[in-house]
């Protein structure tokens, strides 16, 4: 039986949890629990890889810690954290293990998404789970499409409520959730929703068939939704998100600068220690420990300037989607989507260079399949590829030549 049967067979954690009320933490226990989480994550980090280990424990911990409710408005009983916040604890966990960063990715972009187009009644209802530690996945892109952007996934009027059919792929996060948002137009080529149904709902099916070369454990697999019922309260608008300015896209591509900051740091952590106890160093620099040649010493300094510049730059985006959510104008959005889109091209190169550059300054026997090294590159090249960096450049070259603002859609 494959592990995708055995899967569908067993009711997952999220099924069997007891959602007891999580700790509403400040910025500072956030961030502090974010590295303590991000620490025991690294521990199990290169197995969990290798061998394909779903991180379903560890996913348990991640809710029952109370960071997935940090962006809970405080109007709701939530933190209310800011996005400068937001980017350092998805840093942290991803320094740790990027895949188990990645799964609740979604969910962070999900609850942003209930902020500024849900009902008081919706969100009181959403807010109150993620506060009792219930997780949202995603269902929203689709493959084989013409574009990204491109929806085939319906909702029909059905009996006095709405029928959803259509499949999805890249589900990160799905497998594990409670509540699944599924992106959807509203009637045949009507205006895009999010349909929220609960994961193990009547007719909606979800497969870990994900084969990614990198972020192996983040069973972004399949969603078949076939004739599921949603009633109209669990409807929110979509389609409403872009029509003025906004940092709803900003937001969720800071999460995604913050991965690959966190890989390309974890990268040259294990290079530096591998460094330290492991290489040999070469005959001709005439020292004892590898790590006392210079040219080793100087290819550090220069992946260190590197990933330095990238978690500056990520550190910044953050405060510029928090300016602009305090005084929101097309302006002050444009300006938050340059920054996050300079992060994400900084954090892109760093995180592919210094997870390919770790083989170098530490020799041939880092290169040993049971090391399992390459896990960072392989995480770094599969996870930049979720959006072209140089699009991101792109946009930041025509706004340093004559000022041009980026286009306002979700993917900067």
């Amino acid at each position: 039986m494959s592990a995708a049967s055995v899967l569908e067979q067993q009711a997952p954690a999220s099924a069997r949890r007891d959602h007891a009320a999580v700790p509403v933490l400040t910025a500072d226990q956030a961030v502090q629990v974010a590295r303590e989480i991000g620490a025991e994550l690294a521990e199990g980090a290169a197995r969990r890889d290798a061998e394909r280990i779903l991180p379903t424990a560890e996913l348990d911990r991640l809710s029952a810690s109370g960071l997935l409710a940090i962006t809970v408005p405080a109007t709701y009983g939530g933190a209310d954290l800011r996005g400068e916040v937001v980017a350092e604890v998805f840093r942290a966990l991803a320094q740790g293990d990027p895949s188990v960063a990645q799964i609740p990715h979604s969910h962070f972009v999900y609850v942003n998404a209930l902020r500024h187009h849900a009902t008081d009644e919706q969100k009181a209802f959403f807010f109150g789970e993620v506060l009792r530690g219930k997780r949202f996945g995603n269902a929203q892109s689709e493959t084989g499409t013409k574009h990204v952007r491109d929806i085939r996934t319906t909702l029909t009027t059905y009996d006095g409520g709405y029928r959803l059919d259509g499949v999805k792929g890249y589900c990160t996060g799905a497998l594990f959730a409670d509540w699944i948002p599924v992106l959807t137009h509203l009637g045949v080529d009507g205006p895009l929703h999010v349909a929220w149904v609960e994961r193990h709902a009547q007719g909606v099916t979800v497969t870990d068939d994900w084969d990614g070369l990198g972020q192996r454990t983040t069973a972004s697999g399949t969603v078949e939704l076939d004739g599921v019922d949603v009633r109209h309260e669990r409807i929110t608008p979509f389609h409403l998100t872009f029509e003025a300015p906004q940092t709803y896209g900003a937001f969720a591509q800071l999460m995604h600068a913050a991965i690959d900051a966190g890989i390309a740091r974890a990268a040259l952590d294990e290079a530096a220690s591998f460094v330290r106890s492991k290489s040999r160093p070469y005959p001709d620099a005439g020292v004892e420990r590898a790590a006392d040649d210079p040219l080793i010493v100087h290819a550090f300094g220069e992946l260190e300037l590197q990933v330095r510049g990238a978690e500056a730059l990520l550190a910044e985006a953050g405060r510029a989607i928090d300016r602009a959510d305090d005084v929101l104008t097309a302006q002050s959005a444009g300006e938050a989507s340059l920054a996050v889109a300079a992060a994400r091209a900084s954090t892109t190169a760093a995180a592919v260079e210094v997870a390919s550059r770790l083989f170098e300054v530490s020799g041939t026997r880092s290169a040993l399949a049971g090391l399992n090294l390459d896990r960072h590159w392989r995480n770094a090249r599969t996870h930049t590829l979720h959006d072209p960096a140089a699009w991101k450049v792109q946009h930041l070259g025509h706004f340093a030549v004559d000022g041009t603002l980026p286009p306002n859609h979700g993917q900067i």
